[in-house]
């Protein structure tokens, strides 16, 4: 009995010793995990993944302009510490050097999109709908900034999204960058390819519309589309006053300030040193407004986001027979010049001009399209017009949709699911969306940058450590990597109306709604079940293309005069002519 015991001991260390010596599988995920509804508790679990001791990080840091996706679909820009002047030596707003320590600002305004995702998540309320506006819960304008919101409102969306309004001298630094430029261009004067403004096309805009008209931080709408609400209390004589350093305005007042200008706003108020004031409990048609993230916080990712295919927008296969389209005739209203025509229904189209806008109805059963142009002059509008079952886009694979890194598509939904890796490498190394980095001798993956360009909501491309990183620098927060307890210690935490799931390592909505949706100048295609750029023109085999014409109804008002160079002018082309021999611009005849 005795040495039967001895043998049953030595096969068991045996069995032991095996074990020890196998070699370790390195998991993998290669397919979402299946979310349960935002209401019941997840039932699947992402093994842990050990962490190895990995050699510090040298890192170059966010450099001026570099952008960082945000949780709500919008856009970071990273303006850097340092100084620049303020004001522009003109009644209340006396120039002075400022200095601002480094804060990140958003690309764009907030949208209708953006805002629409923080209502879902009940940590904001709905907008007022304001008289001419746009209607806020139509998604045709999704892209467009959210007007209607109160000071209060503003500042507690921002305050979602883990920052604040920026202050008054965050966001002319924003718009006018070191170099003290009249606009957030620079010097040029102002038109209407630079940004909305002047009733150019008499109502808000798109926010990525205005690519020429960017700040040097790469910021959209620094002047035009709608004013925009700032941190600061109004103080008429506060320049005077205010400190050299990191100026946060008056402590109390009557008004808050609000900067930028509108499409309503004359040429002479787009100067980007202008301030303007409104009481705080006030709405308008056209105020918004963009928050300031001075110090983001690694928030864990969301657990599911909605695909995009990068950069081609596409229609699906089938059919090419052209659409029918009826020219019906001009009229005038009220000083504005109109042009109708009949389009077949389930065709789309599209205007090749921003200063022209149209409404659809139906009239005698027949779907009918009104378009509205410019004041003051006839003027002629492009109309492309498509069968909605002819592709646009020259190649299939080109279309495909795609997630970003760390997530994966579920092709039963159609959406993004996060699905974290281990971050130890395969031996086919590190899957696609992640970088082979060595630290110390120790490889590992790390997130790669996605096919937009940009990184994972959350994270930065760092240059010279050459993969995606949080803005804390630190290398070591697991996005998209597996490693529930290194997670559940770093991370700050999910934003209200999300729930930090452990088991998956991501914030889940309460509501569906609130994951979130398209970013602006996407909008979202249901037959793709993806986001497609806004931005790329109408074409192909089962498109034509008609010239509408609109009558001059009204005197004009010279926009033209005021433009000192000329392919500023030549850019205007529609309305203004360069004359040569005066070296001027002048109005079309």
């Amino acid at each position: 009995m005795k040495r039967a015991s001895n043998w049953t001991l030595l096969v068991v260390l045996a069995a032991l010793l095996l074990a020890a010596c196998a070699p370790a599988v390195t998991a993998t995920a290669t397919s979402a995990p299946t979310l349960p509804p935002a209401t019941e508790p997840p039932t699947a679990v992402i093994p842990p993944t050990a962490a190895p001791t990995l050699a510090p990080v040298s890192l170059a840091g966010p450099q001026a302009g570099t952008a960082m996706k945000w949780m709500d679909t919008s856009v970071l820009a990273f303006v850097p510490a340092g100084e620049f002047l303020m004001g522009n030596a003109a009644g209340t707003t006396p120039q002075h050097t400022v200095y601002l320590d480094a804060f990140w600002i958003q690309q764009t305004k907030v949208t209708n999109g953006m805002y629409k995702q923080c209502v879902a998540a009940g940590a904001c309320t709905p907008p007022t709908q304001e008289l001419g506006a746009p209607q806020y819960t139509n998604p045709e304008y999704n892209s467009h900034p959210v007007v209607g919101v109160s000071w209060d409102q503003a500042n507690g969306y921002c305050q979602w999204v883990g920052g604040r309004l920026p202050t008054e001298a965050e966001w002319e630094k924003s718009a006018r960058g070191t170099q003290a430029g009249i606009f957030p261009w620079g010097n040029d004067g102002a038109a209407c390819d630079f940004l909305n403004f002047a009733n150019c096309i008499k109502h808000t805009s798109d926010v990525t519309d205005y690519a020429e008209g960017r700040s040097p931080y790469g910021l959209y709408d620094m002047a035009g589309n709608v004013f925009e609400w700032v941190n600061d209390f109004y103080g008429e004589t506060y320049y005077n006053e205010s400190p050299a350093q990191n100026p946060t305005g008056p402590e109390s007042g009557d008004y808050r300030v609000i900067r930028g200008s509108s499409f309503e706003t004359d040429i002479d108020q787009a100067d980007a040193a202008l301030r303007h004031f409104m009481g705080a409990g006030n709405t308008r048609r056209d105020v918004g407004f963009r928050c300031a993230v001075p110090q983001p916080k690694p928030l864990a990712p969301i657990c599911q986001v909605t695909p995009y295919v990068p950069g081609v927008s596409s229609l699906p296969q089938g059919e090419c027979a052209l659409p029918v389209v009826d020219l019906r005739g001009q009229y005038c209203s009220k000083g504005d010049g109109f042009v109708t025509m009949n389009i077949s229904e389930g065709a789309v189209y599209e205007l090749n001009r921003d200063d022209y806008s149209c409404m659809e109805t139906i009239v005698d059963g027949k779907r009918l399209l009104t378009c509205m142009g410019p004041r003051s002059y006839e003027n002629t509008v492009e109309v492309t017009i498509c069968n909605a079952s002819c592709t646009t886009s020259s190649s299939p694979a080109a279309s495909s949709a795609v997630c970003d890194p760390g997530y994966v598509l579920d092709a039963t939904t159609g959406m993004c699911i996060y699905s974290p890796i281990a971050s130890q490498v395969g031996v086919a190394g590190c899957p696609i969306g992640y970088v082979l980095t060595d630290r110390g001798g120790v490889k590992s993956c790390a997130l790669a940058a996605g096919n937009d360009g940009l990184c994972s909501a959350g994270m930065y491309f760092d240059t010279l450590y050459g993969a995606c990183i949080s803005p804390t620098g630190m290398a070591e927060i697991p996005y998209g990597i597996s490693n529930p307890e290194i997670a559940q210690s770093t991370y700050a935490g999910c934003a209200p109306g999300y729930t930090y799931d452990s088991s998956f390592q991501c914030c889940q909505a309460a509501s569906a709604t609130a994951y979130p949706a398209c970013p602006a100048g996407t909008t979202y295609s249901v037959e793709q079940k993806a986001c497609l750029s806004s931005q790329v023109r109408l074409s192909g085999p089962g498109c034509v293309t008609v010239q509408a014409t609109t009558l001059k109804c009204s005197e004009p008002v010279d926009i033209c005069s005021k433009i000192v160079y000329e392919p500023v002018c030549r850019r205007n082309s529609y309305a203004c002519v360069w004359d040569d021999k005066n070296d001027k611009c002048e109005m079309k005849e």
